[in-house]
């Protein structure tokens, strides 16, 4: 199952022009995205606050990612403070994947951005968590926080953004999106076999795991009979007629 490296802003000396800041805002984004990823069957990691791009690189890259996916919000030059409206999406121009994953959420935000012709997927030749990463990875600037309509737009639809990006990160992988729901368990209840956890929910997923008869697994999703299940640390999908509430 898909495994994405969460890095939200740790900038917190890039104020917004009401209140807050960059580092708290994209924080909270990140707050809300956790819940859709768990409910998809999407493990994740989030970046160490107290450490700044180049420990995210770092730890990033330390581990197997699927994805890493940086969060922030932009600032115009002083000359134009206040002036810029609009989203961008940087990939690494060599990394066909980084492309794609950085028009899917380009393409998705522009249904809820208030300017969509200001949505873009942009190449970047500087930014090192786009260029430096291990895993595939884009980096979103989510507005401009020095504009009073984006950083209304940004504080108004936390939640909106949080759903639309794990969505299309759900789209790249090729999973169905799941919305948050709370954590339940279940108790597996076949005929004495184990229940197989797959990679996607159907019998044409690969089987990646089992769960015994009788055992307790943690369900966080639910999609067309199957769960999302998370038994031993193994994330994947469970036939639901064979687990109990």
């Amino acid at each position: 199952m898909p495994k994405v490296f969460l890095s939200p802003s740790t900038q917190e000396w890039n104020k917004y022009v009401t209140s807050g800041n960059e580092e708290l805002y994209m924080n909270l984004l990140a707050d809300r995205i956790e819940p859709y990823l768990r409910s998809c069957g999407i493990s994740f990691i989030r970046n160490d606050p107290d450490r700044n791009v180049t420990g995210a690189i770092s730890d990033s890259n330390s581990g197997n990612y699927d994805v890493h996916l940086a969060l922030h919000s932009n600032a115009a030059p002083d000359n134009l403070s206040g002036k810029l409206r609009g989203i961008d999406i940087y990939f690494a121009p060599k990394s066909a994947l980084s492309e794609k994953l950085a028009n899917i959420i380009a393409n998705n935000l522009k249904s809820i951005y208030s300017l969509p012709d200001k949505v873009q997927a942009v190449p970047t030749y500087s930014l090192g968590e786009v260029l430096r990463t291990k895993a595939v990875a884009v980096l979103c600037e989510l507005g401009y926080h020095d504009n009073y309509a984006d950083e209304a737009w940004i504080k108004n639809n936390l939640e909106n953004i949080a759903r639309n990006i794990t969505n299309s990160l759900c789209d790249y992988f090729g999973i169905p999106f799941i919305p948050a729901g709370a954590i339940r368990w279940g108790t597996v209840t076949t005929n004495g076999s184990n229940l197989n956890i797959r990679n996607y929910p159907g019998l044409s997923g690969t089987i990646i795991g089992s769960i015994p008869n009788n055992a307790t697994v943690m369900i966080n999703g639910q999609t067309n009979g199957w769960y999302v299940v998370n038994y031993n640390g193994i994330i994947g999908y469970s036939n639901s007629d064979f687990i109990t509430l």
